[in-house]
Order: structure tokens, then C-alpha cells, then sequence
């Protein structure tokens, strides 16, 4: 996002100082004719913040809800915290069988919820605001991409985000236009445009480092190579898991030149953090071992497959822990602006996951602006390092044949080695880019392409001078009202109304006890006293009558006793 709020709607700004990009867009947007808006930007420009404040706008003009269908659980309570700051509140928990009720502005979805919920959705948008993030996933699953069609082909408006809109394959991403081959964005701000405007990106560097490793392949053959060898593609595969073994002493290496890197950085800015990016769970843990073993780092350990994931990411966020280890969980769209620098440790090897992991670590939130990622010196990763050093703008082209090509090899290759002979004997550096040389690139570079550097006097990205026509005074927009009968009116919206429903649940639990009755029972009469008709689709407000008269109930029957 562009700027950072609390959860509370108390706390909500009076102005958002958009950036020199997000108001170009949303000038942009509000010219363009017809349902659809494509913006693509870089990985920590604000495209949060840019879509939020369209949403905003547009809303009291409409007669729809708002509904956001970002790509990952984690990311929809993301967008339903950054949208309480603009006054927003959505459902990121919504059941297609609770309905909505009719106090929230919409809700948070998933592409694959939307794959089953279409009809649902559909009522709920129609004539409505329907923010796509990442949309490049609606193509993942053709059923992802028959679902957002259904969805929201009756929507006022449809604004598709992207920071890297990339497709493995022939699909065609719904919504977008396409002109020879490549997608045609309404707007697009790239990691170089960034750059140059300064404070909003941080300079990444790429140290590399490259390794002599030996393996048993699935076959059974001994194997033995650098990275500087030429291999055949699933040799290449085989090469780069063996570096990033933890068995070998490559990785243990890299870590700790990566933790050393990160400790300068904390001397300085204490809450800095470090991602570490692995393989799989297993892979996971062993890592974590290795910091607490050999460092004496507590690191923490997030992967996809654990229900709490999402609390962990927040809780890292707002920490000031050292190092997170992902798996499948911080590599696209997620939001901590104080990680610092990176360990490549996966062996997935597609451009698409190599930008968005390096996107994790290039947020700039003032003080020294530079990130580290630290990248085994394969091949293929060192083009796309290259790429991104150059600051070259991504086309937005398909690249179908070589990227298909590619994954389908290293499917293949994943497939091959769950039951095999393959086996790490070691795996040891042999060269790499070392601090000094990082130094003296930054300085180079600083001096060629006038990035921002070292600048101190900046506090969390405010230009020191605010230019007034960036400023949106959010208080003195019309009132949002989608379906011109009711709007929000108790403080707190969404967290509120969660809270409400505690409070509901344990006074059920206490007039069950006290009364004798069934849930069921209690639950009935409440909703009678109270003239609700399902705690669902309840508003906030009705939660509070209904607490309200089991409040009373109960002190009837505690004075009956």
C-alpha cells in the first residue's frame, strides 16, 4: 500500500497522499469508457491503495457491492484490513449460504470460491465494483476462469491488478484485451519507473553465489557439478536441489553470509527482517534447525498447509523477529514492508515466482534503500537476477513455448525423484559476489542510473514537500450507500460485528445453561425478542439488540432462581 493505517476506523486518515503514479491511474481510470481497467505495477508501488481509492469514488454511484477476489486466503484479510482505512468494510470470511448482511459494503473472495459461488457473487456485484488481484491466477484453473465470468460479467466496473501478469500457457485471462499475443494494461508502472521516481522501491542486488556439487541422480548415476557446467535440464534441476540440500554446507553458507548481511541492516533499523524462501516443509524445518544450531537464531516457519499461517504472517509483520521461512505463502502479494533480504532456497526456477519473491523484499519504508537477495548463481536465475539489475521493463508478453516447455520439465522432474535413487553427497561454495563488490556496484550504479540512496532524511516514504494535488480528503466524499437503504453505523465494522457474534455465541451458552433449553431453542427465541432473522446475515446493530435481550433474559431467569 501506499501509505500504512491502523485497523480502526477511529484511526482513518483524514487525507491519503497518493503517489505521482496512482493519481496518473486513477485519472486514467476515471476516463476510461466501458467496464474494464487493466494496471500493472511493480511489486510494492501501492496497487492496494490505487485500487482502494477507485473503489472509494466509484461506489456511491453504483448500486452493487464491492467484492475483491485476491489469489490466496492470507491476502483476504489483507485486503479487508487496508479497506477499513478508506471506510470499506468487507467480509473476508464470507459463505455463500450466509448471505450478507446489508450493513457491509461486500465481501473477499478467492478465485476459487468464485469458481463455485458464481451465482451468489453475481447478485451481490451486480451493477457493482469488482476489484481482481492478480489476475493472471484466473487462468490457473479453467474453472477459475469460467467463475470470475460468471461472477462479474454484470459489473459496473471490473479493475484487474497485476504485478506479474505472466501465463505459463495458451490460456487467455478473462476480462483482459490482448493484441498480438501480449496483454494491453490501461496503465502500467514497472520496477524501473519506480525506481526512478524514488521512495518507492528499494535498489535490489543479487549476491550469487556459485558451488561444486555431488549427487546420486534417480537413476542411480553419480553426478558431479558447478553451475557454471552445462547440464541437460533435469540435470540442471538436480544440481540446483543439491545446493540447496541441507545436508551440504552451500546453503549454511549462504545463510550465514545472508544473516551477517541482515544484522548490518538491524544495527541501524532494528525491526528489518529476512525471508527465506524453501522447498517444502520438510525443507522448512531443516532450515529452521539450521538457525537455531549453528546461529543461535529463533527463525519462524510458515507454510501453506498450516490453518494458522495467516496469524503468523501478521504476527511477523508487526514483530520485530529476525527470520521467516515460507513455503508457498510469501511469494505473491503479501504485505511486510520490513523485510530487508531474501535466501532464494526453492528450486522452482520460473521468472514468474522469481519476481514475485523478489517483490517481497523491495518496499521501501524510508531510511536506506537497499535489498539483498541472495540467489544460487544457476543459470537460468542468474537472467532473470541480470534482468531485474538492468531495470528492463517485463513486456507483459506470454513467452508461452519456453515458459510451457520449462514447467513441464520440471513437473516431470518432480514427478521422477519422489520415488528414486537421488541422494546429496555435497555440496560446497566456490565463488561468489562478495560485499565488497556488492558495494562497489551499488556506488557504480547509484552514480549511472541517479537511484535513490542512502537518504536518511526520509521517515517512511513522505515526500517532505507534499504536492497538493496528490492529497485525497477521504472524510469529504460522498456517503457509500450500494443499495440506498442502509450503511454502516456502529464503530468498528467488520471487527465489531466478529466481536458481536462472540458475545451472542456466549450468552446462548449461559440461558442454555440457566433455561434448560436446546440451542436451538435459545437461539429461536432470541431471534424473536430481537427480530432477527438469521445472526448471519445480522448487521451490527441487530447483534447488539439481540445481545442486548439475552442480556435481559438472562437476568430474568438468574432473579427467577
Amino acid at each position: 500500500m501506499g501509505a500504512s493505517f491502523g485497523h480502526n476506523r477511529s484511526l482513518m486518515p483524514r487525507t491519503l497522499r497518493l503517489r505521482p503514479w496512482q493519481r496518473r491511474a486513477l485519472t486514467a481510470f476515471q476516463d476510461t469508457i466501458g467496464e474494464d481497467f487493466m494496471a500493472v505495477a511493480t511489486p510494492g508501488a501501492g496497487k492496494t491503495t490505487f485500487a482502494l481509492t477507485c473503489a472509494r469514488l466509484t461506489l456511491p454511484k453504483v448500486q452493487g457491492k464491492l467484492v475483491v477476489v485476491a489469489p490466496t486466503r492470507h491476502l483476504k484479510y489483507q485486503w479487508a484490513n487496508a479497506a477499513e482505512a478508506f471506510g470499506l468494510q468487507l467480509d473476508p470470511d464470507w459463505k455463500p449460504a450466509d448471505g450478507l448482511p446489508p450493513d457491509l459494503h461486500g465481501v473477499v473472495t478467492t478465485y476459487q470460491q468464485a469458481a463455485t459461488a458464481h451465482a451468489e457473487l453475481a447478485q451481490i456485484c451486480h451493477d457493482g465494483f469488482a476489484i481482481l488481484d492478480e489476475i493472471h491466477h484466473a487462468g490457473d484453473d479453467r474453472a477459475w476462469g469460467t467463475g470470475i465470468v460468471k461472477s462479474f460479467n454484470t459489473a459496473r466496473h471490473r479493475l484487474a491488478l497485476s504485478g506479474t501478469p505472466f501465463r505459463s500457457d495458451d490460456a487467455l485471462i478473462p476480462f483482459l484485451e490482448y493484441k498480438g499475443g501480449q496483454v494491453l494494461p490501461n496503465v502500467e508502472y514497472g520496477y524501473g519507473d519506480a525506481l526512478g521516481d524514488g521512495r518507492v522501491v528499494r535498489p535490489v542486488y543479487f549476491p550469487r553465489f556459485g558451488g561444486h556439487m555431488e549427487w546420486t541422480a534417480p537413476d542411480g548415476s553419480q553426478l558431479a557439478a558447478t553451475f557454471d557446467d552445462p547440464l541437460p535440464r533435469s540435470h540442471a534441476n538436480q544440481r540446483l536441489r543439491a545446493a540447496l540440500s541441507a545436508d551440504g554446507e552451500w546453503l549454511p553458507t549462504v545463510i550465514r553470509e545472508a544473516n551477517q548481511q541482515l544484522t548490518k541492516i538491524r544495527d541501524r533499523y532494528p525491526e528489518a527482517g529476512g525471508l527465506v524462501i524453501a522447498m517444502d516443509q520438510e525443507h522448512a524445518n531443516a532450515i529452521q534447525r539450521m538457525f537455531r544450531d549453528r546461529f543461535g537464531i529463533r527463525a519462524m516457519v510458515v507454510v501453506s498447509e498450516d490453518p494458522t499461517a495467516s496469524k503468523k504472517i501478521e504476527q511477523f509483520a508487526a514483530g520485530t523477529e529476525p527470520w521467516v521461512i515460507a513455503v508457498r505463502m510469501i511469494s505473491e502479494g503479501v504485505d511486510i514492508p520490513r523485510l530487508r533480504v531474501g535466501v532464494y532456497a526453492t528450486t522452482t526456477t520460473t521468472e514468474l515466482f522469481f519476481r514475485q519473491a523478489v517483490g517481497r523484499i523491495v518496499r521501501f519504508t524510508g531510511g536506506r534503500g537497499r535489498a539483498f537477495m541472495y540467489v544460487p548463481d544457476d543459470p537460468r536465475l542468474r537472467h532473470y537476477a541480470n534482468s531485474i539489475k538492468e531495470v528492463r521493463r517485463h513486456k507483459l508478453d506470454l513467452y508461452k513455448e519456453e515458459r510451457e516447455q520449462q514447467e513441464r520439465a520440471e513437473r516431470a522432474d518432480g514427478d521422477e525423484e519422489q520415488m528414486s535413487l537421488f541422494a546429496v553427497h555435497s555440496a560446497t561454495i566456490t565463488d561468489a559476489t562478495h560485499e565488497d563488490e556488492v558495494e562497489a556496484a551499488l556506488r557504480r550504479e547509484l552514480e549511472e542510473e541517479h537511484l535513490p540512496g542512502d537518504q536518511d532524511d526520509v521517515v517512511d516514504g513522505i515526500q517532505i514537500e507534499p504536492n497538493p494535488e496528490l492529497l485525497l480528503d477521504l472524510r469529504s466524499l460522498p456517503p457509500i450507500d450500494p443499495n440506498a437503504r442502509t450503511r454502516p453505523t456502529v464503530p468498528g465494522g467488520r471487527k465489531e460485528r466478529e466481536r458481536l457474534r462472540s458475545v451472542n455465541a456466549a450468552w446462548v451458552r449461559d440461558l442454555v445453561a440457566t433455561t434448560g433449553l436446546t440451542h436451538a431453542q435459545v437461539n429461536a427465541e432470541l431471534n424473536r425478542l430481537s427480530g432477527v432473522k438469521r445472526v448471519a446475515t445480522a448487521t451490527a446493530v441487530e447483534l447488539q439488540k439481540r445481545s442486548d435481550a439475552a442480556k435481559a433474559w438472562h437476568g430474568r431467569e438468574l432473579r427467577v432462581s
